[in-house]
């Protein structure tokens, strides 16, 4: 059964967000707003952020608007769409030692898709954040959200994983996610 997700345990993924694939997705600008606001809602809380890059000399690097917000991560390289076929990413993941996966990125059917089905089955409890992944066609992205939740990935939205992240409706960080979303 999952369990709520907690500041101590989860991980932000952030997958693929490249200049050469990001123009081409559907509602490209509403998934641009959101990731941001997600991006900067895990920094408030103090989640940990694991940014990987799809082949990179071909789709280029992340878009500035993601990376000037966390300037101090490195992108994990990877020309698997499953990232945890890269040893890479696996490291980073293992080493950070949290079971929740809270999963944004870009193409939902494929490198999201296989991401998420693939730490579901090596046991991490993950959510994808509906409104922060994207494809170039919407039908590829509702086969995949509907696949992912069918085989037991949980679904969430940015504001709903930033406010169960959160807890309580009181202090500085609650000032500051309530001001993020907005």
């Amino acid at each position: 059964m999952p369990k709520t997700l907690n500041v101590q345990s989860t991980v932000l993924l952030l997958i693929d967000f490249q200049e050469k694939l990001f123009p081409v997705m559907h509602d490209k600008d509403k998934l641009l707003r959101n990731v941001v606001k997600l991006v900067k809602g895990a920094k408030v809380l103090e989640i940990p952020i694991i940014l990987t890059e799809q082949y990179p000399r071909g789709l280029g690097p992340t878009i500035p608007e993601i990376k000037s917000l966390i300037p101090d991560i490195k992108p994990v390289e990877k020309v698997c769409f499953n990232c945890c076929d890269e040893d890479l990413f696996c490291s980073a993941l293992d080493g950070l030692e949290r079971r929740q996966v809270l999963i944004a990125g870009i193409e939902a059917h494929i490198c999201v898709y296989q991401t998420a089905m693939a730490l579901a089955e090596s046991g991490y409890e993950v959510q994808v954040v509906g409104d922060c992944v994207a494809s170039r066609e919407p039908e590829n992205k509702v086969t995949a959200i509907s696949r992912m939740v069918g085989e037991g990935v949980i679904l969430t939205t940015m504001e709903m994983a930033l406010f169960e992240l959160l807890k309580e409706a009181r202090g500085d960080k609650f000032k500051q996610i309530s001001n993020i979303v907005k």
